[in-house]
């Protein structure tokens, strides 16, 4: 049932800022998804946050981080509204989004040291004084007079580009930036009018503003989303940040306050401002309540605010007037429109992986782990429509992720649909990931695929090992197969039957011993999640990888927790050493591993020998229907990626098509098993 406009729901009330009304509490803050081209927010930008718009979301902020000089070159994908034919772009996304009824605003920074040296046009970073960041390594030049001025005269200029593009609003950056770069004492050092007492360290933030509010007009409406608490003994205390807030809302130039807790210099501090799955839900969120108690003035805040109970708590209860709840719209752009619909139900839980930010730092764009259609609007559904054409009976083997995405879009498009599935529930590899009770968020992957399927009427039969006859006597008109994979341990020269898989140890199968040497050439999660589960079941532990770093593939927000488990166990860490074989010796396993680099060899003696290479795809049944298949099992990868049909036809006398996905291709992660599936069944 749809709630009307005079829904007592705390989150479906509208809220006036200035002259303008959001129509309800929801809103998405300011992010850097890295979909920009050649910096500038094109198509694709604007067919994300036009999604979210579709979706009834009230407030949208793109462009985080969008840089106004050139002297701050791109960290990550940013706009760069240092140029003038970004306003085109800002007017198409303006229109779109307007044209749901949903304000966007964009928010706008100078990183200072928070960025690369060797981009673009190779100009020096800077800062208020050479303190080096770790996160993006670089040495700043010390800030100039001259730079000072060209830097107010750049944003007062970007701002107006942004007006002139259609935006409701900024948001200047203030946390980890230049502008915030004056407020701390761990980054400004100087000894002129720009450092030592706040007055002093807060005038480059106020010089800023006041050349925006002159060009922009009195009617434009300003923010700021800004720290108040770097929550670090070298930082910002609480009380320096709460008297620069009353100093910066002193000037009058500022309309909105979006609340920052911690700092994000380095990817251990970052993992706490931008928390992930295991952590406390919405852990700052009592903070920027006391923000807002202490200066009656409108706060917005995002941190780990995932789900729509925490939010309704958030506004009802007076801490926040508008709620960030960002990945979690990551996860589904169309919270507030199931939210209206009474349909809370429905919505895609964002799982806290950090798939999202991770990939960002590693130069790649924002995707979310199980929403594969999120940043590709242009070929990929949110909303899987039924089939105009009549139904058909879909087969899918397998209730993993990738499997469960297939039944779940084969039923959305009105299909019959029947699941087989070998263990006695679904889940997958994601079961085994989840046996780490701090992952064990993760199962809302699988959790909610299974509500969607039975919602949908899908017919699961578990406790079936599916064979070709079995698949044969169903009649389907297509088969997917999703079996997954097999723990690799193929690489070994000798010593298979004596390894243990991290899968032998996450599912409860192998007991941990006592002096355990774990061999990582994965570099992703398994590994790490491995890794952390034996050290804290007390193994003596070593981990062993011939990589020149532990697990890189694992990103910066999420390898801290990991590491400080490692840490806390003592775990040995051995890098550029390859397993090659493993024999027995007594009651002990001696594992011999390779240096690359000097082609020498080392013995460790250990009573366990686990090992995480990845996984060999479980591909017996799909060769054995390969032949009988209409299609020979062939995809077309052109179409694959225009996100369109499939219609390849090489045995025409074959009754069904035959596809296969995820790791039952090739070992690969969560996101990729779910675009599998999306994208080859939602035009099925």
């Amino acid at each position: 049932m749809t709630k009307t406009a005079f829904s007592t729901d705390p989150l479906l009330q509208p809220f006036t800022l200035k002259h303008l009304t959001l129509k309800n509490r929801f809103m998405s803050t300011a992010h850097e998804p890295s979909y920009t081209d050649d910096g500038m927010p094109k198509e694709r930008y604007r067919l994300y946050h036009e999604e979210k718009a579709k979706g009834g979301i009230a407030l949208t902020m793109i462009g985080g981080s969008s840089v106004v000089s050139q002297d701050s070159p791109q960290a990550f994908g940013n706009i760069e509204l240092f140029r003038d034919e970004v306003v085109p772009h800002l007017k198409a996304l303006t229109d779109a989004v307007h044209s749901h009824g949903t304000a966007v605003m964009i928010q706008i920074t100078h990183l200072g040291r928070r960025t690369s040296w060797n981009k673009k046009e190779w100009m020096p970073v800077l800062a208020p004084s050479a303190v080096r960041e770790q996160a993006h390594r670089a040495f700043p030049k010390i800030i100039e007079d001259w730079d000072i001025e060209r830097i107010i005269r750049d944003y007062a200029d970007a701002a107006e580009r942004c007006k002139v593009g259609g935006m409701d609003g900024i948001e200047f950056e203030m946390y980890g930036h230049l502008v915030d770069q004056f407020w701390s004492p761990a980054t400004n050092k100087r000894d002129d009018d720009y450092g030592g007492i706040l007055e002093n360290r807060t005038r480059f933030a106020r010089e800023v503003l006041d050349a925006v509010r002159k060009r922009v007009g009195p009617d434009f409406i300003l923010g700021s989303r800004l720290v108040c608490d770097e929550d670090w003994e070298l930082g910002l205390t609480r009380d320096e940040g709460v008297a620069i807030t009353k100093r910066l809302l002193a000037t009058g130039q500022l309309d909105f306050l979006n609340i920052i807790k911690g700092h994000i210099d380095t990817d251990e501090a970052l993992s706490h401002v931008i928390p992930g799955m295991g952590t406390p839900s919405a852990p700052s969120l009592d903070f920027a309540g006391e923000i807002r108690e202490t200066t009656k003035f409108p706060v917005f805040h995002a941190a780990r605010i995932q789900d729509v109970a925490t939010a309704r708590h958030a506004v009802a209860t007076g801490k926040l007037d508008m709620v960030g709840m960002t990945r979690a719209h990551m996860a589904d752009p169309h919270i507030a429109k199931k939210v209206m619909e009474g349909r809370e139900q429905e919505i895609r839980p964002c799982v806290g992986a950090g798939y999202c930010i991770d990939r960002i730092y590693f130069g790649g764009e924002a995707l979310c782990i199980h929403n594969a259609a999120t940043g590709r609007e242009a070929t990929m559904p949110h909303v899987v429509l039924k089939s105009a054409a009549p139904a058909k009976h879909i087969v899918v083997v397998g209730a993993g992720p990738a499997g469960l995405e297939a039944a779940r879009v084969a039923s959305a498009r009105g299909h019959i649909v029947t699941v087989l599935e070998a263990a006695d529930k679904a889940g997958g590899q994601v079961l085994v990931t989840a046996g780490l009770k701090r992952r064990r968020e993760i199962m809302g992957i699988i959790d909610w695929r299974m509500a969607e399927c039975e919602r949908q009427g899908v017919n699961f039969r578990f406790n079936t090992y599916a064979e070709v006859d079995d698949v044969l006597a169903l009649q389907a008109d297509s088969v997917i197969i999703a079996t997954g994979g097999l723990p690799n341990t193929s690489f070994l020269t000798s010593g298979e039957d004596l390894v243990t898989t991290t899968w032998d140890i996450l599912s409860g199968s192998a007991k941990p011993g006592e002096n355990v040497l774990l061999y990582d050439d994965n570099g992703n999660h398994p590994g790490f999640t491995a890794a952390e589960f034996l050290a804290g079941a007390g193994s003596k532990l070593e981990i062993a990888t011939p990589e020149r770093t532990l697990a890189p593939e694992v990103g910066g927000t999420n390898y801290p927790i990991y590491f400080k488990a490692l840490h806390k166990a003592n775990a040995t860490i051995s890098l550029n050493l390859r397993l090659e074989g493993v024999r027995r010796d007594g009651n002990t396993l001696v594992a011999t591993l390779l240096n690359d680099y000097d082609r020498s060899r080392v013995e460790r003696r250990v009573d366990q020998v686990v090992v995480e290479h990845g996984t060999l795809a479980n591909e017996e049944l799909y060769y054995a229907l390969k032949p009988m298949a209409r299609n020979g099992g062939e995809v077309d990868y052109r179409a694959l990626e225009a996100g369109k049909p499939q219609t390849v036809t090489r045995h025409p006398e074959g009754a069904f098509t035959l596809f296969r996905i995820g790791d039952a291709v090739a070992s690969r992660n969560i996101h990729a098993a779910i675009y599998d599936a999306l994208r080859l069944v939602k035009d099925i």
